[in-house]
């Protein structure tokens, strides 16, 4: 198979959600000696862009979105390691976590892997993160971008008490804020300060480059 042949099958795996034809395309594009990141801007992510485009008209649900993530994951498993170099050609840095008291995560998840597809390094603090450890993310990582996840009504103030966090220790100016989540929407946000609003995972990387100018 060429490696346009290879590219072509990969992009239809991840919009079909097929894990393990995903994974083989990768791992034979790379062994063809195709550079890591044509494989990653010419065939993952236009098809997880597809993928985006198709849950937000509504030709596909949460279920379907789910699984080509997962088959866009299965890829970047193989071609993560030889990105390692390539650093300088990523869209930047982003802290994701779910916020103290809330331990949903297929949302962030979803995001997580949408974002680094969209060429994001992902930093992932998991789920019940209180507002001290995003400070301390912030600190270390120097991040472009944060995302403040919450799923429940009654886990939506720790989103405020976050960028109030934030805020107070003078990292506010430094890095872009967005928010999401369920009971989340463009009201909230501008009412806690947000700098972003993302209802779902395409729109996270679509706000997020919108932001940065990218």
């Amino acid at each position: 198979m060429t490696t346009d042949n290879l590219l072509d099958s990969l992009y239809d795996a991840i919009v079909r959600g097929d894990a393990e034809t995903a994974a083989a395309d990768t791992g034979a594009a790379l062994e063809a000696n195709t550079p890591p990141l044509t494989v990653l801007f010419d065939s993952m992510i236009p098809a997880l862009e597809e993928v985006g485009s198709m849950f937000e008209s509504g030709q596909i649900f949460l279920p379907e979105m789910l699984v080509s993530g997962r088959a866009m994951q299965a890829g970047m498993d193989l071609i993560r390691p030889h990105l390692a170099d390539e650093s300088a050609a990523r869209a930047g840095t982003f802290v994701m976590g779910t916020v103290a008291g809330d331990i949903h995560d297929i949302g962030k998840n979803l995001c997580n892997v949408m974002l680094e597809g969209g060429g994001f390094k992902v930093v992932d603090l998991g789920v019940n993160v209180p507002a001290s450890d995003f400070v301390a993310a912030i600190v270390e990582h120097q991040p472009d971008a944060v995302g403040i996840s919450a799923f429940l009504t009654t886990t939506m103030p720790e989103v405020a008490t976050t960028i109030a966090a934030i805020t107070e220790a003078g990292l506010r100016d430094s890095t872009k804020i967005l928010v999401g989540g369920a009971p989340i929407n463009q009201q909230y946000a501008d009412d806690v300060g947000a700098d972003g609003y993302a209802p779902n995972a395409a729109a996270a990387v679509r706000t997020t480059k919108s932001l940065l100018g990218i």
